[in-house]
């Protein structure tokens, strides 16, 4: 496939159509819910909204403009060494919305263990309400690097258009979830990704850290060792809350804080440990009290 024919299936294919569908049903889900609450009265931070709404404006121009072009120009190479074609039908972009939804899950776990990709994955996690606006606050550099982990399904034959195309409706359906209107769901929770599970991988309480990652189906945590089950009540946001409700400094606080501590390490290799590591590993003289 040519690049030109690739740029061709973004402006003509019928499946963006849908996609366009899509989005104007979930910002209609968002609408409402705000004027619900506006009308009850209920309890929301609305300079916290205010600024999902922002960042979502900052996503959609940058998208538009350069990140998403960089996405697609990436994958490319991938796609012209690769000796394996699947073709685009029906069948495979069942398959492929099952394949993208199994990278996201990887994708998204990667990015809660390494330090690096927290940095950006912690915006969407930085808010202390739980509403449909917080699945608009999406790091506004995350798309720089997140086409990087379809390499795999461009490999195996998957076309880049199916790939991106894949992903981009596993986080469209994640919009509905961001909810605390709808409760437990019963035999749906166990096993797709639903308000009550996702409430869970947004919680800060101890027992909620680091669950529940899947994008559609929940069934991935289970077979990794990464499901709970909603049992207590939710804290939102970070173990550390940044405070603050400007959408540049939600964007880059932790890339700020990475550097703090680049800054105060001794060797190359703690500096590298401290981008790269786990999100809480320090050395051991961070700890250490100044006599």
């Amino acid at each position: 496939m040519s690049f030109a024919k690739l740029i061709s299936l973004f402006e003509e294919s019928n499946i963006m159509l849908y996609i366009g569908y899509f989005f104007l049903f979930n910002t209609s889900l968002i609408i409402i819910e705000l004027l619900v609450d506006f009308i009850i009265r209920k309890r929301r931070r609305w300079k916290d909204t205010f600024a999902n709404i922002s960042i979502f404006f900052l996503n959609q121009l940058i998208e538009k403009t350069t990140i998403g072009s960089i996405g697609v120009i990436f994958l490319m190479p991938f796609h012209w060494i690769t000796p394996l074609s699947i073709p685009i039908n029906t069948f495979t972009w069942i398959f492929a919305f099952f394949v993208a939804d199994f990278t996201y899950y990887w994708m998204h776990r990667l990015e809660h263990e390494h330090r690096i990709l927290w940095a950006s994955h912690s915006v969407h996690h930085s808010s202390e309400d739980y509403n449909l606006t917080i699945s608009m606050r999406l790091s506004i550099v995350e798309g720089l690097f997140e086409c990087a982990f379809l390499i795999p399904m461009v490999l195996v034959g998957f076309s880049p258009f199916q790939a991106i195309v894949g992903l981009i409706l596993v986080a469209q359906f994640q919009t509905w979830i961001h909810t605390e209107y709808i409760g437990k769901l019963g035999w749906l929770d166990e096993v797709f990704n639903t308000p009550s599970v996702h409430r869970v991988h947004h919680g800060s309480n101890n027992r909620y850290l680091d669950k529940n990652y899947g994008g559609f189906l929940i069934i991935w945590d289970k077979v990794f060792g990464t499901f709970q089950r909603e049992e207590e009540k939710v804290i939102y946001g970070l173990t550390k809350n940044i405070k603050t409700n400007n959408p540049i400094k939600i964007n880059f606080i932790e890339y700020k804080n990475i550097w703090k501590d680049v800054k105060r390490c001794k060797t190359l290799k703690h500096k590298l440990k401290i981008i790269f590591g786990n999100l809480i590993w320090k050395p051991d003289y961070f700890y250490e009290k100044k006599s």
